[in-house]
């Protein structure tokens, strides 16, 4: 979706702290969101990167262009205020995740068998969540306590970190490849080729689909400025100008 681009109104952008919290100043005020909220920042990092996205602005402020800055005011506008239910969004991609889908054609298979399993190894070593593999489209029912097992690792994450799992886990389709993201077991392009493995190898048989390689497109960046924002997430710095 394209967001509507917004008159440019402000000068200055400077970082500056509410309440000993790091926020972004346009022309001296705080930045708000939609709902009209103080973007608070959890550390001086992120707070320089959203100053640096709206200084990058020309004369219309174009917000599909300042990925940081969309993914902290929906910590704040959407996840914080429902974030029970964010959790279980989340976690409930355990349920049918990606990874634990394979094909019937042997060779991708064989394929996603090499490649996938040590990411469901993983979690279960790691989350104590093992996972149950099938071949096709019909679903899987998954162990109780795996279930309840990734929903504790989703709910470990505070609300700025829970709207990067989110967005990862929806540009990759798999919960375990964004949990694993999180705790820096794969990076964000690891990830990324992990997910798209089905698709390449339908372009390595029947050829390049354009458009679906545009859509591909946007999800990686979204996935990437994800895997940024959860990093600017554990910065430790402190707030300054």
């Amino acid at each position: 979706m394209t967001l509507r681009p917004l008159k440019r109104i402000y000068k200055d952008v400077t970082t500056g702290s509410v309440d000993g919290l790091p926020t972004v100043l346009l022309d001296g005020r705080p930045l708000l969101t939609p709902a009209k909220s103080t973007v608070v920042l959890p550390n001086q990092a992120m707070a320089c990167a959203i100053a640096d996205e709206w200084r990058e602005q020309g004369d219309e402020v174009q917000l599909q262009d300042m990925p940081i800055t969309q993914l902290a005011v929906s910590a704040i506008d959407r996840v914080s205020p429902a974030r029970d239910d964010v959790v279980a969004q989340i976690a409930g991609f355990g349920e049918t995740d990606l990874l634990c889908y394979r094909s019937e054609q042997a060779d991708l298979a064989d394929r996603q068998a090499e490649l996938w399993q040590p990411m469901l190894d993983w979690a279960s070593d790691a989350l104590k969540a093992p996972l149950l593999t099938v071949s096709g489209i019909m679903p899987a029912q998954q162990r109780e306590d795996s279930v309840v097992a990734l929903r504790s690792a989703v709910d470990g994450h505070n609300d700025m970190e829970l709207a990067a799992l989110h967005s990862i886990t929806t540009a990759t389709g798999s919960l375990i490849l964004a949990l694993a993201v999180s705790a820096g077991k794969i990076d964000a392009e690891s990830a990324w080729e992990l997910s798209q493995l089905d698709e390449t190898w339908q372009a390595e048989r029947w050829g390049v689909d354009i458009e679906a390689t545009e859509r591909a497109g946007h999800l990686r960046q979204e996935l990437i400025a994800a895997t940024r924002f959860l990093n600017l997430c554990r910065e430790t710095s402190v707030a300054g100008n």
